[in-house]
C-alpha cells in the first residue's frame, strides 16, 4: 500500500466521520434533559459529557480506520473514504489521532469525575476508551465477531445517557434507564446501517458482524425493529414521566422514514449510503424533541 503521508484538513475531517457524530451527541441530549426533568441541570456538566461522547465517536472512528485498513478490510468499500484503507494517511498518524481523540475524552470525563466526586466513573471511563480500541484493533477485535453492536448499545446509550445524568443528579430512576434504552437502540439501528450496506465486502474479508451472521433479510427486519423499539420507548417516557410534551421525540422515527423506506425496498450498495447518515441525523432530531419535552414537562 503506497501512502503520501499527508492528508488535507478536510480529509482528516472526512475521516473523523462528522455525519454519524449526531450518534455520540444525541444520547447526552436526552440525559440531559432527563436530569433537567429530575431538577438538577448542570451545564458544565453536560458539556464534559458532550466533550467525552464526541471524543470517544472520533477515537473509535480513527481507531477502525487504522485496524481495518492495516488488516485489508477495507480494500474494497462502498462507504465514506478510509485515511489507511485509500492510501492517503500513513497508519501511524491514524492511529496517532485516535489515541489524542481518546485522551482528549479522559481528560473531560477526569474533569467531570472531579466536579460530580463520583470517582468510581473512571472505572467506567477506562473501560470506554479499551472498549472502543479492541472494537476492531487487537488480536482478536470483538467487532469481527459480531459484537460491535453490544459495544455500540452499552456506552453510545446506557453509559452515555446513564452517565450524563448521573454526573448532574447523582442518581438513576427508571425513566433514566429507558431513556438510555431508547438511545442505545437507536445508536445500534447506526452501526445495523453500517453493516447492511458492507456486507458483501465483509464477507469476503472474514469479517463477521452480525449482519453477516444474520443475512441481508434479517439484518433488515433487526433494523426496523430497533426503530420501532425506539418510538414505543418514547411513548413509554412520555407517559411514566408525565411530560407529555416529550412525545415530541416521535420527530426522530418521522425523520427516520426515507432511510426506513430504503432499507425496506431492499436497497443495495451505494443506494444504502443515506441510510447511515438519515439514521443519525434522525436519532438526533429524535433526542432534542424528547429532551425539549423533558425539560418543558
Amino acid at each position: 500500500m503506497s501512502t503520501t503521508g499527508t492528508p488535507t484538513a478536510a480529509q482528516w475531517l472526512a475521516g473523523a466521520r462528522p455525519r454519524i457524530w449526531p450518534i455520540a451527541i444525541a444520547p447526552v441530549v436526552v440525559g440531559t434533559g432527563l436530569a433537567g426533568l429530575e431538577g438538577g441541570l448542570r451545564p458544565l456538566l453536560a458539556v464534559l459529557a458532550l466533550v467525552v461522547s464526541l471524543a470517544l465517536d472520533i477515537g473509535v472512528n480513527y481507531a477502525n480506520d487504522y485496524s481495518d485498513g492495516i488488516r485489508g478490510t477495507d480494500a474494497d468499500r462502498v462507504g465514506p473514504m478510509r485515511l489507511v484503507g485509500s492510501g492517503i494517511a500513513r497508519p501511524a498518524a491514524v492511529k496517532r489521532a485516535a489515541f489524542l481523540a481518546f485522551g482528549v475524552a479522559a481528560v473531560a470525563g477526569l474533569a467531570a469525575v472531579v466536579l460530580s466526586g463520583l470517582w468510581w466513573l473512571l472505572l467506567v471511563g477506562a473501560a470506554s476508551v479499551l472498549a472502543a480500541w479492541y472494537y476492531t484493533g487487537g488480536r482478536r477485535p470483538y467487532g469481527y465477531l459480531g459484537l460491535g453492536e453490544v459495544f455500540v448499545f452499552v456506552f453510545f446509550g446506557l453509559v452515555a445517557v446513564c452517565g450524563t445524568v448521573l454526573i448532574q443528579t447523582g442518581r438513576i430512576t427508571g425513566v433514566t434507564v429507558l431513556g438510555a434504552v431508547q438511545a442505545g437502540l437507536l445508536a445500534t439501528a447506526a452501526l445495523v446501517a453500517n453493516n447492511l450496506r458492507d456486507i458483501p465486502g465483509d464477507q469476503v474479508a472474514g469479517k463477521r458482524t452480525l449482519a453477516t451472521r444474520l443475512g441481508d433479510r434479517g439484518t433488515r427486519t433487526f433494523y426496523v425493529g430497533l426503530q420501532l423499539g425506539a418510538a414505543v420507548l418514547v411513548v413509554l417516557i412520555a407517559a411514566l414521566s408525565g411530560a407529555w410534551w416529550a412525545l415530541l421525540g416521535l420527530a426522530g422515527p418521522l425523520a427516520a422514514g426515507r432511510a426506513i423506506r430504503l432499507v425496506l425496498r431492499g436497497a443495495l450498495g451505494r443506494e444504502l449510503i443515506p441510510v447511515l447518515k438519515d439514521t443519525s441525523l434522525a436519532m438526533l432530531i429524535g433526542a432534542v424533541g424528547l429532551a425539549a419535552g423533558l425539560l418543558i414537562g
